[in-house]
């Protein structure tokens, strides 16, 4: 499953090192991480890693294989 994450603002590149499985493209006023997923349990560890580097994710959404 592929998956793109929209975070408010843009990223700090350390920050964005927290998420080595996932790629990285600035938006305006957004940066997008985009990548696979293996399961559920993944995604909700992706989901708190957003949360607990206190990153907001504006939207989330499954993208076609």
């Amino acid at each position: 499953m592929r998956y793109e994450f929209r975070i408010t603002g843009h990223v700090s590149e350390p920050v964005s090192h927290a998420f080595p499985e996932l790629n990285e493209l600035p938006a305006a006023r957004q940066t997008l991480f985009f990548g696979t997923v293996t399961d559920e349990a993944h995604l909700y560890g992706l989901l708190g890693r957003f949360r607990d580097l206190g990153l907001h994710v504006e939207e989330m959404r499954r993208l076609p294989d």
